[in-house]
């Protein structure tokens, strides 16, 4: 794959793995930022959940079934006596730590577990008749970095559940245990999206188990994430309608792209630098060719929005993390202009609640 298309598939494995200063810090004195309330009128609860897929060898590990993590967020009744979520979960601290250490941050820099989501650790569910929403993070990176969206999305009355894609990041499991990624090269990327596919086809079935209602399914997803939303959606007559965040859908690894889907389908992007000029993610610019193809070939309603002064990793939590360690950490101001762009982070995150929100609104 080129630098542009690696780009265009990837997601994050943490923050600190886009920094490229180096930063002086003490040892008593942590850098710390937050996570944006959500806007919706419901309060949030979630639980995270350990599923084992037993008629299912793991692809990366075929001496075991497949095990998967994923959080289940939900409108909750009441919240008083529930703490807030980790951000990020403890267990993968050591590897986000080495990244940031490779990247010019000292051990110890950033508090990378202060950090709290709205949602609310077991809270007693709010019942209704709520649609249901599957999140799917980029590849290589955890389901905790689209909490600021996901989170958002429940407050307005959905219930949202996001999954890890296991042995392609780190996952804590139960118990303390961490699985870490293992190699994967451009020739396995078919398979990875397969492995997708298979988690994501899982977990409706267990959600179905567990009585959860599946009238009204969508899903959305950064990076390979939105690829995985669309080939699932070729593969899954269950979802409704789907999103795809700035992520290329290459038809050498997937088909939804040459055969499109009869369902709606958005195409939202941002934008990059090609021979130094600023280029749309859409289908109507000759940057991501499979965008142009897929919408060629789309039978249902579709859509493209391109967020302005976007970059690729406006469309995760990042977008409000980053710029909270500039000051502290005495960056300059364009530090991390190459990942989040030049949009004003709080003005970029309204924006994709209003277009995520309204398209999910309008088709489920």
């Amino acid at each position: 794959m080129s630098l542009l298309t690696k780009t265009l598939a990837a997601g994050v494995v943490s923050a600190a793995v886009l920094v490229a200063a180096p930063v002086s810090a003490s040892a008593e004195a942590k850098v710390t930022f937050s996570i944006p309330a959500p806007t919706g009128r419901y309060q949030v609860g979630t639980t995270d959940i350990h599923l084992t897929d037993n008629n299912r060898q793991d692809p990366w590990k075929p001496d075991r079934k497949r095990e998967l993590m994923v959080s289940v967020w939900y409108p909750a009744k009441e919240t008083r006596h529930h703490p807030r979520q980790q951000w990020l979960p403890t267990g993968i601290l050591p590897l986000v730590e080495d990244f940031a250490e490779e990247a010019g941050i000292p051990k110890g820099s950033v508090d990378w577990t202060a950090a709290r989501t709205s949602g609310h650790v077991n809270a007693p569910v709010k019942h209704g008749k709520w649609p249901v929403i599957l999140y799917s993070p980029g590849f290589g990176g955890p389901r905790s970095v689209g909490s600021v969206l996901v989170q958002e999305l429940t407050s307005r009355g959905n219930v949202v559940v996001t999954i890890d894609h296991t042995f392609e990041t780190a996952v804590e499991f139960p118990g303390g245990r961490v699985e870490l990624p293992v190699p994967i090269s451009d020739a396995e990327m078919g398979k990875a999206l397969q492995a997708r596919v298979g988690d994501t086809r899982f977990v409706l079935d267990q959600l179905a188990r567990k009585g959860v209602n599946l009238d009204k399914v969508g899903m959305f997803g950064h990076s390979y994430g939105g690829f995985t939303a669309g080939e699932t959606m070729l593969h899954d007559r269950r979802i409704d309608a789907g999103i795809n965040m700035d992520g290329s859908m290459f038809p050498d690894f997937g088909d939804v792209a040459e055969r499109g889907l009869d369902r709606p389908f958005m195409l939202l992007g941002g934008q990059f630098l090609k021979d130094g000029k600023l280029v749309d993610h859409s289908p109507f610019t000759d940057l991501d060719p499979s965008w142009g193809l897929f919408w060629a070939n789309q039978k249902g309603p579709k859509e493209s929005f391109v967020l302005k002064g976007a970059r690729h990793h406006n469309f995760s939590d990042l977008q409000v993390v980053l710029p909270q360690l500039i000051k502290p950490l005495g960056l300059p101001a364009d530090q991390f202009e190459e990942f989040i762009g030049t949009v004003d982070p709080e003005r970029g995150l309204k924006i994709q609640y209003k277009v995520v929100g309204q398209f999910f609104d309008r088709f489920l």
